[in-house]
């Protein structure tokens, strides 16, 4: 689960974020581009979505995550399950 305390400053201000504990693996800018991107050591959060598809590309990067270093509030990871497969 990842940190807020452990947020990498490079993320953009909102509620999806990267933490320090990213292995940089490309699953989530490979998923999502429009949102994450690598920097060479670890990925961040580029450009914050907006709007229920956006979000759902998002949360489905987050799901996909072998080390769960994306974070998001919980008003919207509870919904994951269902927002990232429609």
């Amino acid at each position: 689960m990842a940190r807020i305390k452990d947020r990498l400053k490079n993320n953009s201000p909102g509620p999806f974020f990267v933490d320090s504990s990213c292995i940089d693996c490309g699953s989530c800018w490979q998923i999502d581009p429009k949102h994450f991107a690598p920097t060479g050591n670890s990925s961040y959060v580029h450009t914050q979505p907006s709007g229920g598809q956006e979000i759902g590309k998002a949360l489905l990067a987050l799901i996909d995550c072998p080390v769960a270093a994306i974070g998001a509030p919980k008003e919207l990871t509870s919904k994951a399950h269902i927002a990232a497969f429609t």
